[in-house]
């Protein structure tokens, strides 16, 4: 394909570990950054951001689609002399809806496009990208691929991100509960022990492996499924209030857990609503559908 000036990248939001599947287990929301890049001849960078986190987002190279663009021309090349970035973020910042890898797949996606790369031929060149300045595959490969995605890392020196799709079943549809107050991945990771209990790892390995059979074909596993004893416990006292809104829910028969390193709440619910009886107050909920596409290019 030719070299374009101008293209739209639209790309989904995600969700992680959905209870178990610590860094392995992802899926994509109906939840839309999109941004549009124009390329010039001359010099210069301009960046406009509006939406989400618009107020505290750089505006200079440390924008992190700027990032994300810039690192994928040294793969791709084709790197312009000027640039126009304009982002329309609507997946909230540091709430645990992979924004920052939602930014990361537009941007290397954006750059494939613009260095004349069809993006559908180049999918595991921009998970590489985009996991890897990440450090782990899981919300990248949704906002990627889309759909719900088992993702993990190759084991040995070099380092190699992997990812599989799966279909969604039909009767499994999100509710997301997004809390006002922001959760820093790095400080929620710094959180979790070096060890855990040999019994803990068996027991969440054993859900993680029933969580991929409840997400594709029996969501009636999915309370189950969505128990964790590898992170979510350890993570308490950056989130007390998540992590009491996971466990009402669960006592009213939603499976439910924090979505990816919070503080957002993710509720697996088969028609869309939350029962009478849970205290959402300081939650905004919102029904959120799986996206089943990943990210979308579109070149003006």
């Amino acid at each position: 394909m030719g070299r374009p000036t101008r293209v739209l990248v639209r790309v989904p939001g995600s969700t992680a570990n959905l209870g178990p599947g610590f860094d392995s287990l992802g899926m994509a929301l109906a939840l839309y950054d999109e941004i549009e890049v124009e390329t010039f001849e001359t010099p210069g960078l301009f960046v406009d951001v509006a939406g989400q986190g618009c107020r505290h987002v750089p505006r200079d190279e440390r924008h992190l689609v700027l990032r994300a663009m810039r690192l994928a021309f040294e793969t791709f090349g084709g790197a312009p002399a000027g640039l126009r970035l304009r982002c329309l973020n609507a997946v909230p910042h540091s709430r645990g809806l992979g924004s920052s890898a939602a930014a990361a797949v537009a941007g290397v996606t954006a750059a494939a496009v613009l260095a004349g790369r069809d993006p559908e031929l180049e999918r595991d060149a921009l998970l590489q990208l985009s996991a890897g300045m990440e450090g782990h595959a899981d919300n990248a490969a949704a906002s990627l691929l889309g759909g719900f995605v088992v993702a993990w890392e190759a084991a040995g020196s070099a380092r190699r991100f992997h990812a599989e799709k799966l279909d969604v079943h039909p009767d499994v549809h999100p509710v997301a509960c997004v809390p006002d107050v922001e959760s820093s991945t790095k400080t929620t990771r710094g959180l979790l022990p070096e060890q855990v209990p040999l019994a803990d790892a068996a027991f969440t390995g054993s859900r993680c492996a029933l969580a991929v059979l409840a997400m594709t074909r029996r969501p009636d596993l999915l309370m189950a499924a969505t128990e964790d004893r590898l992170h979510q416990p350890y993570r308490r006292p950056a989130y007390p209030s998540s992590l009491r809104l996971v466990e009402a829910l669960r006592e009213h028969g939603v499976p439910a857990a924090i979505s990816g390193a919070g503080p957002t709440v993710l509720a697996l619910t088969g028609d869309g609503a939350l029962p009478d009886g849970v205290d959402t107050d300081g939650f905004a909920v919102q029904r959120l559908p799986v996206d089943t596409t990943g990210v979308q290019v579109e070149v003006r």
